[in-house]
């Protein structure tokens, strides 16, 4: 369905979004609405566990995370048959070029933040998603576009200062919008099928726009196992080798 919605450049259709009452499903406005209503329900991410849970995986970099916010008591349904659970929450808000929130993206936690609640499907997203992302940085002419939330503040702990776009799947990364201006487009894949996808698609589209694309592969699945496996130096060393020239002084200041 998802990649049906990409080839047809429909909005995603929100299938798990039921209303509170009498179980009808939300209408595309309505998601948007309560994506909205839910982010600003939550609070921001210093001294929370969404932080514990980011530092476990070896994420340092949460400068520039206002996209970001904890939820401790976000609902979560396994089934429309079964009851609602109230469990704590990482929410992030995927944002329009303008800055607009269309939706938001949410990951449940283990209540000590130790990683992600023990459930069928921790992740879930509502709202409009095609061609928007959780964006940390604000970009120029240069951007670097991902997938997950954890991979895109992986590569962040290593180059601090890379404005990121996190599209939350390979489909939605393949479509991305370009912010107007970019002249350089980093591909941030992951190692599996779908990430070769949205490679080729993301490249030839950037082709077409005159977009400058270099792709960023990590070693093992994605860039956060990179990053837990052989630590942020290694992981610096590795991206260096593949950045534009004019871009090392740029973006790899440990400073954010």
């Amino acid at each position: 369905a998802a990649e049906a919605e990409m080839f047809l450049r429909l909005p995603p259709i929100s299938r798990e979004a039921e209303a509170p009452h009498g179980g009808k499903q939300c209408s595309s406005r309505d998601t948007v609405t309560s994506a909205r209503r839910l982010f600003a329900a939550a609070q921001s991410l210093p001294g929370t566990i969404v932080e514990k849970y980011l530092r476990n995986r070896g994420i340092t970099a949460l400068h520039e995370t206002g996209s970001l916010r904890f939820h401790p008591r976000c609902y979560y349904r396994p089934d429309p048959r079964e009851p609602i659970q109230p469990l704590p929450a990482m929410i992030a808000a995927v944002t329009d070029l303008r800055g607009r929130i269309t939706g938001i993206h949410r990951t449940w936690l283990a209540p000590d933040g130790s990683d992600k609640a023990s459930i069928a499907t921790p992740r879930r997203a509502m709202g409009h998603l095609l061609e928007h992302a959780v964006r940390f940085g604000r970009p120029d002419d240069v951007l670097a576009a991902s997938e997950g939330i954890e991979t895109t503040l992986s590569v962040r702990t290593a180059l601090p200062n890379l404005p990121m776009a996190a599209a939350l799947s390979a489909a939605h990364l393949a479509v991305i919008a370009f912010p107007p201006g970019l002249r350089r487009l980093y591909i941030v894949r992951d190692n599996d099928p779908a990430g070769v996808t949205a490679r080729d698609s993301l490249t030839a589209r950037a082709n077409s726009a005159r977009v400058e694309a270099i792709v960023l592969s990590p070693t093992l699945g994605d860039f956060n196992e990179d990053l837990r496996a052989f630590g942020v130096d290694a992981l610096r060393a590795r991206l260096r080798c593949h950045l534009a020239p004019e871009d090392v002084s740029r973006f790899m200041a440990l400073s954010p």
